[in-house]
């Protein structure tokens, strides 16, 4: 699995997402032609993860059987067991985990 970090994308929903497919989405077809792909994406609010959710479902959809994840971590350790848990979870695809270094916590039951 290839891990490309979207960087320099910026806040703003449209000009980030513009940024995306200007710079980033010729290099993650390019990742695609040779192996599944997780696109790790710094922590945003709900106005990122419309774009970015669509991104990643369009990618698996146009790619597959290739599988294609995102993440939104800026925690080192966490997007690290995230990679590890994708990379053998095969039936996962087009999806984006949102992580934090907090832990999933207690169960409300």
């Amino acid at each position: 699995m290839r891990v490309l970090a979207v960087e320099g994308c910026g806040q703003a929903p449209l000009a980030a997402a513009t940024a995306f497919h200007a710079q980033v989405l010729p290099q993650a077809e390019a990742a695609l032609a040779e192996d599944d792909l997780l696109l790790v994406f710094a922590p945003g609010d709900h106005a990122q993860r419309g774009w970015r959710l669509a991104a990643v479902q369009g990618l698996a959809r146009a790619y597959a059987p290739r599988r294609v994840n995102g993440i939104e971590s800026d925690d080192p350790l966490a997007c690290a067991a995230a990679t590890r848990f994708l990379a053998g979870a095969a039936g996962i695809t087009g999806q984006i985990l949102t992580l934090d270094s907090q832990g999933a916590g207690a169960v409300i039951g």
